[in-house]
């Protein structure tokens, strides 16, 4: 039987919107007028761009500038804002300009999209997000103007900005320095790195934080969720700058030359782009083997729920660490910020890592298999990155064979999308068990 839109389940419309938009912007991406050259890309490599631009992510198998038409950087640079935002925020938009109702099933979708509690205020909550955007990306955008008009024309320099405060606010990480160069020029300017870490974080640790954050001087308060987030999110860029700083300060290669405060900006920009953003100051075949376990560590846990980044969340990593605490030192109970988590929480939480790790361990040991000779390194560094829809890459991605490159398109796809949205998106509904089995045990440790 026929299944209807109205009687798919939000996590289905939505799994099945994400692919739709790939495809569209596959389609855009091979045309001739798409490429500088006018010969059009091959279908396998515009597929990629599309889904790494509308999975947010920046994993690049042809450099954007030297590859991409204004046009083609331009349907890029729509599909990330698109990607990021979610495709059901442009619907709401289009919805309401066009003075249409929205319906039940449509909030539904908004609340699945921002992983959000309950439908009430979503409306007003998509209103605000939309203006944030706008102004962040404009804010940053001109900051990055300003600076990018020292070194090449006023035209070039204002699109340079708006192209790069687009991708960065959406944890993209698609650039237009070319030569699979990104950043790397500008390691050690503090007005591009604290612009664009900025960006990056403000755009990755979710929209219900920043909504609670504006609504905090009449509230007065601040959810446990976002209590979790904050405090997660200062935790792991204090100390992995720090950690960083450690592993690289004598390395020649990377910020060994620069100056302290050169250290220091290398150090804290390389902190906040594994949070699912991508760009990078830095060479990444030449850090440490400590700072690129540690950035596949940061890559794997990503930023905050219903936000731009990707991985399996901050919020995630935080109960899951809350958990092993709670065992550690014999408690029953699970309290973060003098709140009791219930069971679910804990479950779910533990779900979300376990098939993400899953996701990462299957795809490293396919690529061991369909690329056979980098090393397990770059292969895990892959796979978690594209997993977290981060965007780094160890040199990797523009070697991928086409098997390869379709293994790295599907991990975009479940990074961004979340293996439980498509778990839910596949699944029936759950039905509520008339009978429980007897309890059982089973020795841990």
């Amino acid at each position: 039987m026929k299944m209807s839109i109205k009687q798919m389940n939000p996590s289905l419309i939505l799994v099945l919107g994400f692919a739709l938009l790939i495809t569209f912007g596959a389609i855009l991406l091979s045309l001739p007028i798409a490429s500088e050259t006018g010969a059009g890309l091959p279908f396998l490599d515009a597929l990629f761009t599309a889904a790494s631009a509308t999975c947010v992510t920046g994993l690049v198998v042809v450099d954007t500038a030297d590859t991409f038409s204004l046009f083609g950087e331009l349907v890029i640079l729509v599909h990330i804002q698109i990607g990021g935002l979610g495709f059901m925020t442009f619907a709401t938009i289009l919805f309401t300009l066009l003075g249409k109702k929205i319906s039940l099933k449509e909030k539904m979708l908004l609340k699945e999209a921002y992983n959000a509690d309950t439908t009430a205020g979503l409306m007003k909550l998509v209103k605000r997000i939309v203006i944030f955007t706008v102004i962040m990306e404009c804010a940053g955008a001109t900051v990055l103007a300003l600076r990018f008009m020292a070194d090449m024309s006023v035209g070039q320099a204002i699109y340079f900005g708006f192209f790069h405060a687009i991708s960065n606010f959406n944890n993209a990480g698609f650039d237009l320095m070319g030569g699979f160069n990104s950043l790397t020029g500008y390691v050690d300017d503090p007005f591009i790195v604290l612009t664009i870490c900025t960006l990056i974080i403000v755009g990755g640790i979710g929209f219900i934080v920043v909504n609670e954050l504006y609504e905090f001087r009449q509230t007065g308060r601040l959810s446990l969720h976002t209590k979790v987030v904050l405090s997660t999110t200062a935790i792991l860029v204090v100390g992995s700058t720090l950690l960083i700083f450690l592993f690289e300060y004598g390395n020649d290669k990377t910020i060994g030359h620069l100056s302290l405060t050169g250290k220091a900006l290398g150090s804290f920009f390389h902190s906040v782009t594994p949070r699912t953003a991508g760009a990078n100051t830095l060479p990444m075949s030449e850090l440490t083997d400590a700072t690129l376990f540690l950035m596949i560590f940061l890559m794997f846990i990503g930023g905050g729920s219903g936000s731009t980044a990707g991985g399996i969340k901050v919020s995630t990593f935080a109960v899951l660490m809350a958990s092993a605490f709670s065992q550690l030192k014999g408690k029953e109970d699970v309290v973060i910020f003098k709140r009791r988590l219930v069971v679910s929480t804990v479950l779910k939480a533990l779900t979300v890592a376990m098939c993400g790790a899953l996701i990462v361990v299957t795809v490293t040991f396919l690529l061991s298999i369909t690329e056979g000779h980098y090393g397990l390194a770059m292969y895990l560094f892959e796979a978690t990155s594209a997993f977290g829809t981060v965007g780094l890459s160890m040199g990797l991605t523009p070697e991928l064979s086409e098997v390869g490159r379709v293994l790295i398109i599907i991990t975009m796809f479940l990074g961004r999308v979340g293996p439980l949205t498509i778990g839910f998106a596949i699944a029936k509904k759950r039905m509520k068990e008339t009978y429980h089995y007897q309890k059982g045990n089973v020795m841990i440790g």
